[in-house]
Parts: C-alpha cells; sequence; structure tokens
C-alpha cells in the first residue's frame, strides 16, 4: 500500500463531473489498483475514489486514474508532505461470528423466505472492499446485496451502503438494492437505513432452521 500526503485538487471526468479544490489530503494506491483520496473527516469514507480494474498514470505532477469505461480521476499534486511504500501481505480476512456466519448459510439456502421467486447468485461475492454475505435477485430480477449481522447496529447499515455504492458502478449489477438482516436491528440502524433506500430483515435462527417459519419478517 502506498500513502501519501498532499496538498492536492482532484478532478472526477465520467459519467459526470465532480472538483476538489485544493487541500491537504490523504492519497491511498492498494495492491489490487484502488485509489481513493482521503480527507481528515468523513471516518472511513473517501471523498472519491475510482475501483479496480484502474490504471494509474503518473506525469509531472499529475496522477491520472483510469477505470476500463473511460472514466478517470485526475489528481493535481501542488506539494507532497509524505510518500511511503508498505507490504501487508496477505490478510486473512474477516472472522465472522460463528452465529452470523450460519445465518448467511442458511439464508442462502432458503431465499425463498425473502420472497417468491428470490434467487441466489453467490454468498461472500468478492468486492474491492471486502466481500458482501450474500448477492441475490428479487422476484423482479433486481440484484440485492445483503449484509448479515446477529446485532444491526449503525455500523452494519455504513458498511452494506459502502458496497451498494460499488456494487452499483458495475453497470452488469446496477441497479443494485440492499438489505439490512440480522436477529436485532437497533432502531437507530432501523431508521437509517430506511434513510438510505436499504431493507431490513429480522432473522430468526430457529426460523431458518426449519423449527418456526413464522417468524422471518421482512421491512
Amino acid at each position: 500500500m502506498r500513502l501519501v500526503i498532499a496538498r492536492c485538487s482532484v478532478d472526477y471526468a465520467g459519467r459526470l463531473s465532480a472538483h476538489l479544490p485544493s487541500a491537504t489530503r490523504l492519497i491511498l494506491v492498494k495492491a489490487d489498483g484502488s485509489v481513493s483520496i482521503h480527507a481528515d473527516d468523513r471516518a472511513y469514507k473517501p471523498l472519491n475514489w475510482m475501483s479496480p480494474p484502474c490504471v494509474l498514470k503518473v506525469a509531472d505532477g499529475v496522477w491520472t486514474v483510469e477505470n476500463k469505461a473511460g472514466e478517470k480521476l485526475i489528481i493535481t499534486l501542488e506539494e507532497v508532505l509524505h510518500d511511503s511504500s508498505h507490504e501487508l501481505g496477505v490478510d486473512p480476512g474477516l472472522i465472522k461470528d460463528g452465529v452470523e456466519a450460519h445465518l448467511q448459510e442458511l439464508l442462502a439456502d432458503r431465499m425463498e423466505v425473502l420472497g417468491a421467486g428470490w434467487s441466489l447468485i453467490r454468498r461472500e461475492y468478492p468486492t474491492a472492499i471486502g466481500p458482501v454475505d450474500i448477492l441475490c435477485r428479487d422476484s423482479d430480477g433486481a440484484t440485492v446485496a445483503i449484509e448479515i449481522k446477529r446485532r444491526g447496529e449503525i455500523d452494519g447499515v455504513e458498511q452494506l451502503t459502502r458496497y451498494l455504492e460499488l456494487l452499483n458502478r458495475d453497470p452488469l449489477l446496477a441497479p443494485v438494492k440492499g438489505v439490512f438482516a440480522a436477529q436485532e436491528i437497533k432502531p437507530q440502524a432501523r431508521v437509517l437505513a430506511t434513510d438510505r433506500g436499504i431493507g431490513c430483515v429480522v432473522l430468526d435462527y430457529d426460523a431458518l432452521r426449519g423449527i418456526d417459519d413464522d417468524k422471518l419478517k421482512l421491512f
């Protein structure tokens, strides 16, 4: 991973255009080829980014990142304050809570509990920022990303939001809807999910195992 702290301006040219005026920012270049620009706020969310596969070209203080769709992220460096590279090695990945992993397996095997005609595309669907628990299609054929938690809190909604932002950049999948599924969903998480157009599912472990089929509710 390459970490660059620099005073820079950033322009995005693609399906729309966006401009970040000159300021000091952190630029992350990951081994998978992704490039993201961060400010010292917004928690983990970048100001702008380009997901792989993409190509980075450096010339005369200007970085041009272009993806296969021809979209470009142009970073104009005015002053570099820090530039370092680090080998992180192979990440073992997130070790899920045993209940969460089993909930994912059970739901993937019984997609019909979400509605007639729902079908599984893949469990652990890979993205540049981590795997989506379940990628599926609803009865209308629309793509749906499902994030599963034992206890549904705001962090889980934010995680699913990041996946949706990335998945909706793929023209083969878009538009992608989101469903936040958990055994218990906190009120604040439900409000945030609803505000972002994300559906909520309350999962019952016994119901998914076939012990009681009456407690799975899609809101």
